[in-house]
C-alpha cells in the first residue's frame, strides 16, 4: 500500500480518481490547490475557486479520506501567469495549461505532497504511464489516454523522469462516459458536474477579458495580405513537396512569415496586435468580404494585425516550425536526438490535434520539425509534441 496525494480540482474527473485510488487499497490524502488570488486583476464574480473547493471537501468526506486546501496563487502567478502576460505582449501565444503542469502541478505541488510523506502525487488527467527498461535502468513512459476525446498527454509534454516517477494518472485507462457512470454508481457529488472552462486558474472568464486587465489597448492597422512570394511552396492539397528533402535549408523552411502593411492594404483598426494569434477567426470586428477574415500574422513592433481570405489562405499553413536548443525537452532522454541526428515521429501542435507526420532534424541551433502536410496555424510560444504511436517523446516551444 502506497500513500498517495490526489489532487483534487473539485470536478468529476479527479473525484473519480481518488476513489480508485482507494479502492486500490491505498492510503488517500486529497489537496486542493488554491491557484488564484490577485486584488490588482478582477476576474469576474464568476471565479469558481471557492465552490470548487467545497465540492471537493464534499467528495472527500464521501469517500472518508483526509482533506486540505493549499495556496499556490503566489507562486502561480510568478511562473504562469506573469509568464503568460510577457508573451502575449511580445506577440506570442503561450499554454498556460501545459506550464501549469510543468511548473505548479509536477513541481509546487508535487513538492508539497512529498513533505506530507506522499509516495505518489495521482491526477485526474486522461493519460497513462507505463514504464520499460533501458540499459538496466527503468524509463518511464507517457501513454495518450484511452479516450481518444480526452486525451491530455499533450498538456503534460514538458514533464520529466523524476515527475513521472512519482505521478499516477488513475482514470487514465477509462473513457469520459466510464467515468461518468462511475461517479454516477458510487453517488459523488460531483458525478453530473460540468467540465470547467475558460482559463484553468481564473474559471470562467475569457481569455481576452483577462488580457486586457494587465495590457493596455493599442490602436494599429488591419492589413489584409491576398498573395505574398513567402507563400511559393504552398500547395492547394497540403502536401509538403519538400518533405523528406534533406538538401532543402531548413532555416528559410522553418522560418514563420514575415509581413510589412506595404505587403497589402489597410482594411480596418484593431485594439493591439497582443490580442490576436495567428488561426484567430473571431474578435477582428471587420465584415464585408466574401470569406471571413483570419489572423495570419502579428507584428507587436509595429502593432499590426495580418489577416487573409478563408481558412484556406497560404499565409495560415507553413511546412515547417523550429525549436531552439534551450527550449528541447524530452520525456525520453534515452531517444534524444544528436546533432546531425534525424528521425521520424507523429507530430501534435495544439491540444486534440490529429497526430501528423513529420521528420525531426536536431541542429547545432536547435530542432527543425518538417511536415508531411502544410500546418495550419503554428503560433510562436505554443509547444509541439511528438510521439511514437501512443508514447509521448518529447516537446518543444515553437519559435
Amino acid at each position: 500500500m502506497a500513500k498517495v496525494v490526489v489532487g483534487m480540482s473539485g470536478g468529476v474527473d479527479s473525484s473519480v480518481a481518488a476513489y480508485l485510488m482507494k479502492q486500490a487499497g491505498h492510503e488517500v490524502i486529497g489537496l486542493f490547490m488554491k491557484n488564484w488570488h490577485d486584488e490588482s486583476v478582477t476576474i469576474s464574480d464568476e471565479c469558481p475557486w471557492v465552490e470548487d473547493s467545497n465540492d471537493a471537501l464534499i467528495v472527500a468526506q464521501q469517500l472518508n479520506i483526509p482533506f486540505q486546501t493549499i495556496d499556490l496563487s503566489a507562486d502561480y502567478k510568478a511562473r504562469i501567469v506573469d509568464y503568460m502576460f510577457a508573451e502575449y505582449e511580445a506577440g506570442r501565444t503561450p499554454n498556460p495549461d501545459v506550464l501549469c503542469n510543468r511548473e505548479i502541478k509536477f513541481d509546487v505541488f508535487l513538492a508539497r505532497a512529498l513533505e506530507l510523506g506522499a509516495d505518489f502525487v495521482a491526477t485526474g488527467h486522461y493519460c497513462q504511464k507505463s514504464e520499460t527498461i533501458v540499459n538496466g535502468q527503468t524509463v518511464y513512459q507517457l501513454l495518450a489516454g484511452k479516450d481518444n476525446n480526452k486525451d491530455q498527454s499533450y498538456f503534460l509534454c514538458q514533464v520529466d523522469q523524476a515527475q513521472l516517477s512519482k505521478a499516477l494518472f488513475p482514470i487514465g485507462g477509462h473513457t469520459k462516459p466510464e467515468v461518468r457512470a462511475i461517479a454516477d454508481k458510487i453517488g459523488l457529488a460531483t458525478a453530473a458536474k460540468k467540465d470547467s472552462q475558460g482559463l484553468c486558474f481564473v474559471g470562467k472568464v475569457r481569455l481576452p477579458d483577462f488580457l486586457q486587465q494587465q495590457l493596455q489597448p493599442k490602436k494599429g492597422n488591419v492589413v489584409l495580405i491576398e498573395d505574398n512570394e513567402q507563400f511559393s511552396n504552398f500547395k492547394e492539397d497540403h502536401i509538403n513537396p519538400l518533405y523528406g528533402d534533406d538538401t532543402v535549408d531548413l532555416a528559410t523552411l522553418a522560418k514563420s512569415y514575415d509581413f510589412t502593411e506595404s505587403d497589402g492594404r489597410v482594411i480596418g483598426q484593431h485594439n493591439g496586435a497582443h490580442f490576436y494569434t495567428i488561426g484567430q477567426r473571431k474578435g477582428l470586428g471587420i465584415g464585408g468580404f466574401e470569406y471571413p477574415l483570419f489572423v495570419i500574422h502579428t507584428d507587436t513592433r509595429i502593432n499590426t494585425v495580418f489577416v487573409g481570405h478563408s481558412d484556406q489562405h497560404p499565409g495560415l499553413y507553413r511546412p515547417a516550425l523550429f525549436i531552439p536548443q534551450d527550449d528541447i525537452h524530452w520525456i525520453r532522454p534515452d531517444l534524444s536526438l544528436k546533432v546531425g541526428e534525424s528521425q521520424d515521429y507523429q507530430i501534435r501542435i495544439r491540444y486534440r490535434q490529429p497526430l501528423e507526420n513529420g521528420i525531426l532534424y536536431r541542429k547545432d541551433e536547435g530542432l527543425y520539425i518538417v511536415f508531411k502536410n502544410f500546418q495550419r496555424g503554428i503560433a510562436k510560444g505554443q509547444f509541439a509534441a511528438w510521439y511514437n504511436g501512443n508514447e509521448l517523446i518529447g516537446s518543444g516551444v515553437i519559435y
